[in-house]
């Protein structure tokens, strides 16, 4: 698993009110990254997640949900039709078994990003409506992210476009991703923010193959069941200082 090196620093989180796509969710408020931290520089693929949890979940989903067909499948696919707990246990397990062989210090450990974590990654830096600019005919944003004009209506491997300025592929398209966060209407600014302490749904960021162009912005927020399993839902992970 390979992962970018993100720097501390303070970005402005949200969208600015001109923002094509904007919603009520989105008011900026300003956020400081206290500690660098590492990122994965994709989501987690099905070949990482059998190595780890030794099942496959994406192939039940036609079963489960009353689909047409399962999600692709491959090693350099997303894991897919994972939920939050899924996701989270995922990190615990594989914290626990590095730590075990010795790959990773007892100092560290692995989990889901917070969503400004999330946010601050996906920016790389930037202040437009993607990471690449504000796009507004997103003639830019088809060398980025899968989308529903873009993806033939379905998942992709890994890593196939162009990545964020900090080397993150797929941040804007391909698979929605869990964040750490209970969900909130409203965005929690400061140092190292993580949400409220409760609540009944996680954050969900980015955007994916099923949705359209203007879900696919850096400030795009919305939220998800911790139990619940999406087809075009993923997942990538943090490695941290504990």
């Amino acid at each position: 698993m390979d992962f970018s090196s993100i720097p501390a620093g303070s970005f402005t989180m949200g969208s600015p009110k001109k923002e094509k796509g904007r919603s009520g969710s989105e008011k900026q408020v300003p956020v400081t990254i206290t500690q660098a931290f590492e990122l994965g520089k994709t989501v987690v693929t099905q070949q990482q997640w059998i190595e780890v949890m030794e099942t496959t979940p994406w192939k039940a989903w036609e079963a489960v949900e009353d689909e047409d067909e399962d999600p692709p499948q491959g090693d350099n696919y997303p894991a897919v039709t994972v939920s939050w707990d899924d996701a989270t246990e995922f990190c615990k397990k594989l914290t626990a078994l590095e730590q075990k062989s010795g790959k990773l210090p007892a100092n560290q450990t692995y989990r889901l990003p917070t969503e400004a974590e999330w946010e601050y990654a996906c920016r790389a830096g930037t202040t437009t409506a993607y990471s690449f600019g504000d796009d507004e005919f997103h003639i830019e944003l088809v060398s980025y992210a899968w989308y529903n004009e873009l993806s033939d209506d379905t998942l992709h491997e890994v890593a196939t476009l162009k990545p964020n300025p900090w080397g993150l592929f797929d941040m804007h398209g391909n698979v929605v991703e869990w964040c750490e966060d209970w969900y909130t209407e409203s965005l929690s600014g400061g140092n190292d923010p993580k949400g409220p302490s409760a609540g009944s749904s996680r954050v969900i960021r980015g955007g994916s193959w099923r949705r359209g162009a203007s879900v696919c912005r850096s400030a795009y927020r919305y939220d998800g069941s911790p139990t619940r399993r999406y087809i075009s839902g993923g997942f990538r992970i943090v490695r941290v200082l504990l």
